[in-house]
């Protein structure tokens, strides 16, 4: 084993794990997540000499699984899918990294653009600063603070009254009427 592929495996033991639920939050789908992390470590080893800095290379992968993600609904066989109203009996995939966030809050986390759903992504599950989530999704700082804000302000009024402790029951019940 040359001394590149040591160093990949162990880059890969060490984060392969966090970049799986990198992957699983930006698609939703367990086996989309493997298949764009999958795809982004390729591409990943195949610029494994060139990723100059070791510190950032998180960064560096992150950006490829966005990329690689986007591409995917760019693609034309991507708009040629046709949904259909029997849904096959499958046993569900549970993420392994829940941290305490109930399956219900992810649910409607979804319901975002994929462009918004990417920016809570990176900074609320990543926790990546307002200037990395910009790096990592090649727009500027200002455009992360206003899709972020947008976004949240989506989340505060999709999320049920029983899922938000800080909402205030009476607002929802005035809508409804």
């Amino acid at each position: 084993m040359t001394d590149r592929d040591a160093d990949f495996t162990a880059y890969l033991q060490a984060r392969q794990p966090r970049l799986l639920r990198t992957a699983y939050l930006l698609t939703g789908d367990q086996h989309q997540a493997e298949d764009l992390l999958q795809t982004s470590l390729a591409k990943l080893y195949l610029a494994w000499e060139r990723v100059q800095e070791r510190d950032s290379v998180d960064a560096y992968v992150r950006r490829i699984m966005v990329n690689e993600n986007n591409s995917v609904w760019r693609r034309p066989w991507r708009r040629r899918e046709v949904t259909t109203e029997a849904v096959p009996d499958r046993t569900p995939v549970h993420d392994a990294y829940d941290e305490g966030r109930s399956a219900a809050v992810w649910q409607v986390v979804q319901t975002l653009p994929r462009r918004a759903r990417a920016v809570v992504v990176l900074r609320y599950y990543e926790q990546l600063t307002e200037a990395e989530t910009a790096e990592v999704l090649g727009i500027s700082v200002g455009t992360v603070k206003s899709q972020c804000s947008r976004a949240l302000v989506a989340l505060r009024e999709r999320t049920p009254v029983d899922l938000n402790p800080h909402a205030d029951p009476g607002s929802h019940r005035e809508e409804e009427r």
